[in-house]
């Protein structure tokens, strides 16, 4: 939506997610799944309209051990090297609890306090009733009340759906591919943030296009 709407929207990645799954069924040997998982990325940025800013080559589920001042370092130069309104990453549990995320998180909201021409920093979340409601265990959600924003991506439906399926190592193994549609609509048609910082009083920050599309 973001993209549509005419924002430059730029990814920074910091692994290839080569201890995840293969797929199920696998669709390459592990020793292929840096490279696999790379163009899946290609792959939905793509469909997505989005630019792929960077994909480091930091070690998968290892970034908790990596030099807290090199990573926040990658992110200010991304910063600087695009010069973002907004921020999106991952809150403080992770969307899942996991440790990659959390740490990806951390960085961001520290690089955030030390780039001073930022509006907003939000964090991907799901809210505790709708995990509760689809029994997502995997989930770490957040209370209903901390959810500053909440989108109906129903316009680019069709757009996310290809966007997820470009990722087939993840989404053949996930048991949201298999649901019905009523059940991947009431997972997938809202996304949910919260606005962990702001430099703004209000929400004149948003573009429009998020505003339009408000719940």
């Amino acid at each position: 939506m973001l993209a549509q709407s005419g924002a430059s929207v730029d990814v920074l990645t910091f692994t290839r997610g080569e201890a995840g799954s293969c797929g199920n069924p696998p669709v390459c040997s592990p020793d292929e799944l840096p490279t696999v998982r790379e163009g899946e990325l290609h792959c939905a940025c793509q469909t997505l309209g989005v630019h792929l800013l960077q994909l480091l080559d930091y070690a998968d589920g290892q970034l908790q051990q990596a030099n807290y001042e090199q990573m926040i370092g990658h992110i200010l130069s991304a910063i600087e090297a695009v010069k973002p309104k907004i921020l999106l990453s991952f809150g403080r549990e992770g969307l899942s609890n996991h440790p990659d995320h959390i740490a990806v998180g951390q960085w961001t909201a520290e690089a955030f306090l030390l780039a001073d021409k930022i509006s907003a920093l939000y964090t991907l979340a799901v809210p505790r009733s709708l995990a509760e409601k689809l029994n997502m265990r995997q989930i770490r959600p957040v209370p209903d009340e901390e959810i500053t924003l909440t989108v109906d991506i129903t316009s680019v439906w069709d757009r996310k759906m290809a966007a997820l399926r470009c990722h087939v190592t993840q989404w053949s193994s996930s048991p949201m591919a298999s649901a019905s549609e009523e059940r991947q609509r009431l997972f997938l048609g809202r996304e949910y943030f919260v606005r962990r910082l702001s430099r703004d009083s209000d929400k004149d920050f948003l573009p429009n296009v998020l505003r339009e599309y408000l719940v």
